[in-house]
């Protein structure tokens, strides 16, 4: 009995692992550097297409959240309005050796690392559980960087994972930003994998079990007392996880005017602060956890540099 409960155990956390790491890949089976009209134009005819939608929302901020589903495929897209000038954007995101301080922010992301080999920038990134653990046991991915346009008023980048664990692979981000008027940025972060029998069985597991209670942001029916009712399954997983890097890089450009010995700090209290105004999505640890958690993980990033 007592193999059999650590056995259970084991696999339940390896499957909660699975549904975790779902949230780090980004932009469909293909890559988007492949199509032919990369450019400002279509960026900013979205802007214009949302309109409404991203201004008026339960946001509480200018921002748009999608999500999709296959029987092979996950993609998560949010659209948002950030209050920076397009230069600032450009100069934090289109740089690899930035990420890591963006993506160390979300609650499952362990460890980062930005490393210059033969043919590019590579970003390995460990993804582990909501506490502060050995990077041994953690899931570790290699995503390569590249920058696909950089102009005056426009960039995109790209970052690709052939594989990930129990047969998920080919893990796609896109980051794309286009200059508006009045100082801002209209800011498109896509993120997508694909996986196999071995990660649809370890993810409907975690939907089972520990992940069954929790929801997305995408309202599918409300209440006769006027209360939402949010999306759940794997939508709900990759809703999450799109809204957490997100807010990841938002608390990224808020320190930017702090000095450099308080930009850490300021990060980490601006991502907890944010992800908790969702409460009942983003909601898993309490504020003092996380920034002993974060304190010690970026420690030990910065030792290993």
């Amino acid at each position: 009995m007592r193999f059999g409960h650590a056995f259970e155990v084991g696999a339940l956390q390896r499957m909660a692992m699975v549904a975790l790491v779902c949230g780090v890949g980004l932009a469909g089976g293909t890559s988007r550097a492949a199509e032919s009209d990369i450019s400002v134009g279509p960026l900013r005819a979205k802007y214009a297409e949302l309109g409404e939608q991203a201004r008026n929302n339960p946001f509480q901020r200018a921002l748009y959240l999608e999500s999709e589903q296959s029987s092979t495929h996950l993609k998560g897209e949010i659209y948002a309005v950030v209050d920076y000038p397009f230069a600032i954007v450009n100069a934090a995101l289109n740089n690899p050796a930035h990420w890591c301080d963006v993506l160390i922010l979300h609650i499952n992301v362990k460890y980062c690392n930005a490393s210059r080999r033969a043919d590019g920038t590579v970003l390995t990134v460990n993804i582990g559980r909501k506490f502060f653990q050995p990077l041994e046991d953690a899931y570790r991915l290699d995503f390569n960087y590249r920058a696909v346009v950089t102009t005056p008023e426009y960039f995109a980048l790209e970052l690709n994972a052939d594989d990930g664990p129990l047969s998920t692979h080919d893990y796609r981000i896109w980051v794309e930003a286009a200059s508006l008027e009045n100082g801002r940025a209209f800011l498109h972060v896509t993120y997508a994998y694909e996986f196999g029998l071995i990660g649809r069985l370890a993810m409907q597991v975690y939907l089972a079990t520990i992940g069954k209670d929790k929801v997305g942001f995408t309202v599918t029916e409300t209440r006769p007392d006027g209360q939402p009712v949010y999306i759940r399954g794997v939508r709900g997983v990759v809703e999450r996880n799109t809204m957490r890097y997100y807010l990841a890089i938002d608390a990224y450009f808020d320190a930017l005017i702090t000095s450099p010995r308080n930009q850490l700090e300021q990060r980490l209290q601006k991502w907890y602060h944010s992800a908790d105004q969702y409460a009942r999505q983003l909601h898993e640890v309490e504020r003092d956890d996380y920034l002993d958690m974060k304190r010690k993980e970026y420690q030990r990033q910065q030792l290993a540099r």
